[in-house]
Formats: structure tokens, sequence, C-alpha cells
């Protein structure tokens, strides 16, 4: 193990236990009459991933002292949302491959996964109104809201290989950013924190959500797809122009800039290795690794504002192993 997936490592033990218990809830609350909503449900649930979105929920109630059980409802919550998303995400990619194995419209079909996101979104709103709680609704619905926005604002800028970087983040500031976010914001709810406290966190969780998604975007074209458990060159494939391909376009050669533009423009992948080597070339990952270094040192900055005990170091982590990740 690297000494950075250790670092991860440390700061996700911290709470292992809290997950453990947010995984029962998970459990609980899929239960449906319905069988194929718990079988398409628990086949991507299952299917693991790093939980962020919850881990960085937990992490921030143990930072801010915040204990009661509500925190794992809350958790249980984020990932029902995340794991809509996906559900309707792969749908609307046409993607075949995630964490490794087929995703679930690959196995169950698109009607099936359409379906039972809209069981999910629907199960994680339910839980909403069990806290009792409107700023909880008003934060959690808000976010759904401008997830779904980012959705369609990456659907109308596919295939256009003019979008600046600008436009990008927009994009993935509503898509990826926001829910993560809102798994911050969250646990300043909970725990009844000062508006400054609770914007801190809430900063904290959009820098780390945008440096994750500018490094995902990143190892679609320097990753390794074994690792990643997904096919290299899909955002290519489903043309879209994200920050590697933005910043090669601006410091390649025209003809360099005129093949990557086709590329984004039909959807193109058999000159990807051409593609990958002219990202590489130019510099263009390096670019896109600084702007998710600004990022990350964004969310250091916001944890200034917190207590000092493990729970603050293991968000320092998360933040600093972010610009390491490989997969």
């Amino acid at each position: 193990m690297s000494a950075n997936s250790s670092r991860t490592a440390a700061a996700l033990a911290l709470i292992a236990d809290d997950m453990r218990e947010v995984d029962l809830v998970i459990a609980q609350r899929l239960a449906s009459g319905v069988p194929l909503v718990g079988t398409v449900s628990q086949y991507i649930i299952s299917a693991g991933g790093k939980r962020l979105r919850p881990a960085i929920l937990l992490l921030m109630c143990g930072a801010l002292g915040y204990r009661d059980a509500q925190r794992f409802n809350m958790a249980a919550v984020v990932e029902f949302i995340h794991t809509a998303t996906l559900l309707h995400d792969d749908v609307v990619d046409e993607s075949t491959l995630r964490r490794g194995r087929a995703t679930a419209n690959e196995a169950f079909g698109n009607p099936a996964s359409v379906l039972v996101g809209d069981f999910l979104y629907s199960r994680a709103f339910q839980m909403m109104v069990d806290a009792k709680d409107m700023r909880i609704m008003q934060i959690l619905a808000d976010a759904t809201n401008v997830i779904a926005e980012g959705e369609v604002m990456q659907l109308v800028n596919m295939h256009d290989a003019s979008l600046d970087e600008a436009a990008y983040l927009r994009v993935i500031r509503s898509k990826t950013a926001k829910l993560f976010e809102a798994s911050a914001r969250l646990a300043a709810i909970l725990s009844h924190s000062s508006p400054e406290i609770e914007q801190a966190c809430a900063d904290y969780g959009q820098a780390l959500g945008t440096a994750f998604q500018v490094i995902d975007d990143v190892l679609d074209y320097d990753g390794d797809a074994a690792e990643m458990g997904k096919n290299l060159g899909d955002d290519l494939r489903e043309g879209k122009a994200t920050l590697p391909l933005i910043a090669a376009m601006q410091r390649g050669t025209p003809e360099q800039c005129a093949l990557i533009r086709n590329a984004i423009e039909n959807g193109e992948t058999e000159r990807l290795d051409e593609i990958i080597a002219i990202v590489k070339s130019t510099g263009a990952l390096d670019v896109t690794r600084q702007a998710a270094a600004v990022e990350a040192q964004r969310a250091v900055a916001a944890t200034q504002h917190f207590q000092s005990n493990p729970y603050t170091e293991g968000l320092l982590q998360l933040a600093a192993q972010l610009l390491e990740r490989r997969s």
C-alpha cells in the first residue's frame, strides 16, 4: 500500500464503525415489496466504490463533535441520492462498465435502471422527512435539483468542442460537487453550528467534490483501466469536452486541435491513442492536475475553521490524497 493509500485508509478507519451503521440503515431502507427494486439497488450499492459522500458527512460530524444516530440516516440518504444519479447517468451515457463490472443498465436494462433510480430518490426523500428538519430538506432538495440541472447542462454540452474551462467547471460544480457540498453542510446543520462553520463545511465539500471530478477526468486519459474499473476514453466516446481536452486544444498545434475537435464532435475513439499522446505531450494533464490542486488547497483552507481533532485531520488527508489518485 502506498503512503497515499495509507493516509486515505487512516482517514476512513476513523469512521469504519459509523459506516457499518450506515450499511445497516441502507440494507433496512432498501426493503421493498417489489423484488426487482431490491435486486437492482443491491447490485449497484454492493459494487462498493469509495462512499466518499457519506464518509465526508461522517468525518465532518466527528470534526464538529456531533455523535447522534441521525448522522447514519443522513449518510444513507446522500448515498441513495448518489446511487440514483449513477443509475440514471449510466443510462444517459450508455455506459457498460462501472467499478469493474457491468453497469446496472447493462445487466438489467434501461427501464429497470431508470425506475429503480426513481425509487432511490423517493426513498431518500422519505428519509429526509423522518428527520423532521426543514433545513435538511431544503439543502437536500436544492442539491438534488442542482444535480439534475448539471446533468442537463452536460447533455446540452455534449459534442461541443468550443466549451471553455469556466463552462466545464460550472457543470461539475453542479453535477458532482453539489452533493459533496450538501453532505458536508448537513453535518453543520445536524450539530447546530454557526453560519460561519456551515459555510466552511460547504466550502470544503464543494472544493473537494470539484477536485475529485477534475482528477477523475484526468484519469480518463492517464489512468489504469483495470484499477479504475471503467473503459479509458469513455468521456471522449460520449462527446464530453473535459478539461484535459480543453487544455490540449489550447496548447496544441492546429492539426492536433482539429483532431481533438473532430473526436469530440463525433464521439470518435478510433484515434484515442493519438489523442492521449497529444494530451500528455501538450502538458494538458499538468494543467488539469494544477486546477485540481487549487481546489484541494481550498478544501484544506476550509478545515482551519474546525476543531483540531483526528476527524479534522482525516478531512485534511482526504483533500491531500486526491492529487495522487490513480483510480
